[in-house]
């Protein structure tokens, strides 16, 4: 057992423990014994604006970005939290032009959209599609990252327990998610939300006071930036061996606009707090607040990992021989040797807790989101249309514990990978942008038939693969945007050839007023974009 972390850090561990998992049991139990699918799924839609963005920050920021970006950082620099800055800007589109006709609809899950647009053949086969890749890639990725990360920290620090970590972590989540459902995760994430941007805030200030004598965080925030100037800028040379993720201007103006789009606004474990909501206006306020988070992120999750470079190039603290392992630089080792090396006792717990918060809050997200789809979208209509409302909130419960259980015993067999948030983005692109096409050509063109967007989901996967494996080189981010392209023109050849040049049948109608946002939201918008037009003029 690592012996820096001591009773006090303990301590403070089990409080923060015991009160997430007491509040979240209070929650479920407050209003009474949850009866319809409704109170399980989307929390009684009775979600506020505030509860809402806190919970989207927290189902977001997790193992992938705490481990994940970090490890980005130290690798690469500032020009990863592009994904965070873009995704400030994507929570607007989302909010002003997909959340009102979602919630119009009346949703429980986005797969039921393309029931209600297209058929139930594609509904159904997205669906099968979201629950495999939320088992078998989100779930997984975050219970290794997790359990990696606490194994560095409090563990043995050589990997032996790790399994160990991630069924500590696995029964965490589930301890209060499975009988709250949607009620208890997104509020007891308003209390892990605080907790893992104050967690976060702390690392930081603590590294940089650390990476200089002066033990000044102002100081050591220019010492980083001059000793690694060109981690912070935008990676413009193709010469560069970062390119390949992060291809400067392209990335801006088309992939990483596709990874946003279809995470913010086709995800389910997202976008079912804003379904939640307790009214449009509510929602779209709540993802402006996400917004304002998402701008701060990188603050928490990027800078520590430069720091962690800086550190690396000046064998600080002897960081050199920690860093290095029989496949190279372990890269997403820097947020937990931070923690582990430079957070005092006390202070240890508390971030300690909150990287737990991140990690739980997450795995709770993912899993009610997987029972929902599954119940709603695979039970209710084919293993049992007469199921009633107390079945549906059992069986959602039992899925709960099966996925934590596929996820939890597969999770170790991801072995160690040089920038986990890298791998994770590169190989989701591959399905992301066919899905994105055929739900925005689906939103916003009227003559979207079945067979277009069939047609269309069924290419993208062979273009992307076809892409990835061209003789030339391509930035994964470009292959994602030049699929979307390809996908979006499958999509109208087939609709129009199909379809004689009519408006489909289930075409949404676009109507000026379902797009009209209040006073706040707009104000809200615009400051994002005015700190979003500084920040990339300062670290462009």
């Amino acid at each position: 057992m690592n012996t820096n972390f001591q009773l006090l850090d303990y301590i403070i561990f089990g409080l923060y423990a015991a009160l997430i998992v007491s509040l979240g049991l209070w929650v479920s139990r407050s209003k009474g014994k949850e009866k319809t699918s409704e109170d399980y799924f989307l929390a009684s839609k009775s979600l506020p604006w505030w509860a809402i963005g806190a919970s989207l920050i927290a189902a977001n920021i997790s193992a992938e970005q705490f481990i994940g970006m970090s490890g980005s950082g130290f690798a690469v620099g500032l020009a990863i939290a592009s994904y965070e800055w873009m995704a400030a800007i994507t929570l607007i589109i989302v909010a002003k032009y997909f959340l009102p006709i979602f919630i119009k609809q009346g949703l429980y899950t986005i797969p039921e959209f393309i029931e209600k647009r297209f058929n139930t053949s594609l509904k159904t086969i997205l669906a099968v599609f979201w629950i495999a890749l939320y088992i078998f890639v989100n779930l997984t990725s975050v219970l290794y990252l997790g359990g990696k990360a606490l194994d560095t920290i409090i563990g043995t620090g050589d990997g032996s327990s790790i399994v160990a970590f991630m069924i500590g972590l696995a029964l965490f989540a589930v301890a209060y998610s499975i009988w709250g459902g949607l009620s208890a995760v997104a509020w007891t994430d308003v209390v892990q939300v605080v907790l893992l941007v104050v967690g976060g805030v702390v690392t930081t200030v603590i590294a940089l006071r650390n990476v200089t004598p002066e033990a000044n965080a102002f100081k050591g925030l220019a010492h980083i930036y001059d000793v690694a100037a060109d981690k912070f800028h935008m990676i413009l040379d193709k010469n560069n061996p970062e390119f390949k993720n992060l291809p400067g201007i392209s990335m801006l103006i088309g992939g990483l606009w596709v990874a946003n789009l279809y995470y913010w606004g086709f995800n389910q474990y997202i976008i079912q707090r804003a379904l939640a909501a307790k009214s449009l206006r509510e929602a779209q306020r709540g993802l402006a607040f996400a917004g304002f988070l998402k701008i701060i992120v990188p603050l928490i999750v990027v800078i520590p990992g430069i720091i962690a470079y800086v550190m690396f190039s000046q064998n600080i603290e002897g960081a050199q021989a920690a860093f290095q392992n029989s496949n190279g630089i372990n890269y997403d080792k820097a947020y937990p040797w931070l923690i582990g090396t430079f957070i005092p006792v006390g202070l240890k717990g508390l971030v300690v807790a909150a990287l737990s918060a991140a990690i739980v809050s997450s795995l709770a997200s993912m899993l009610n989101s997987t029972s929902t789809i599954f119940t709603m979208d695979i039970y209710k209509p084919y293993i049992n249309r007469k199921a009633d409302e107390r079945q549906l909130v059992k069986i959602g419960r039992i899925t709960v514990l099966i996925a934590l259980i596929i996820a939890t015993s597969l999770a170790n067999k991801l072995g160690t990978v040089p920038q986990m948030f890298q791998y994770i983005q590169e190989y989701t692109t591959i399905v992301s942008p066919g899905i994105l096409g055929v739900f925005l050509m689906g939103l916003f063109w009227k003559k979207t038939n079945v067979k277009g967007a069939i047609s269309g989901v069924i290419v993208s996967i062979p273009i992307a693969l076809s892409l990835k494996f061209l003789p030339i080189e391509m930035p994964f981010v470009d292959r994602a945007f030049y699929t979307l392209i390809l996908t979006i023109v499958t999509i109208i050849g087939v609709s129009l050839s199909t379809g004689k040049g009519d408006d489909d049948e289930k075409a949404i109608p676009l109507l000026k007023e379902t797009f009209l946002t209040g006073k706040k939201f707009n104000i809200s918008a615009y400051i994002i974009l005015i700190i979003l037009a500084v920040l990339y003029t300062v670290f462009w």
